[in-house]
């Protein structure tokens, strides 16, 4: 019973800290983002894409493994298909890369300025009388 007790506390403890929180708001703006993202291949960069190698619609992309029959549906391999989830996944990935590459630009402004900034008032004093300290002992 005692086990039980302490491990839904931790599990609670663990649900309630924010880093949970943030994970969950990012998963759901990941999925609304892969929306646009796909919107953006599919009603873009697709069309656009075929348009330049002759006006293929690479959706309708297939090999015919077995033509259909009367009491059978058509067997195919829909490669077409593929070779967009393909471009969505790279888009997808340069994006986050963006992403990535900007947040941590931003952060390591952030650390520089921080690093360059000027010392409290209270540092300040503090230093001079650390430095009288250390004169008056010699």
């Amino acid at each position: 019973m005692n086990k039980t007790k302490g491990f839904l506390m931790e599990f609670k403890q663990f649900i309630s800290k924010g880093s949970v929180i943030d994970l969950a708001v990012g998963v759901i703006i990941g999925s609304s983002f892969t929306t646009i993202v796909n919107s953006l291949v599919n009603d873009i960069i697709m069309p656009i894409t075929g348009w330049l190698f002759g006006g293929i619609d690479f959706t309708s992309l297939r090999y015919v493994v077995k033509p259909a029959a009367p009491n059978m549906a058509e067997a195919s391999i829909n490669y077409g298909n593929f070779i967009q989830n393909v471009v969505n996944f790279v888009l997808v990935a340069f994006v986050i890369f963006c992403m990535v590459k900007a947040i941590n630009h931003f952060r390591k402004k952030e650390e520089d300025n921080k690093a360059k900034a000027k010392p409290s008032a209270e540092v300040e004093l503090l230093t001079e009388i650390r430095d009288a300290l250390i004169k008056k002992e010699k």
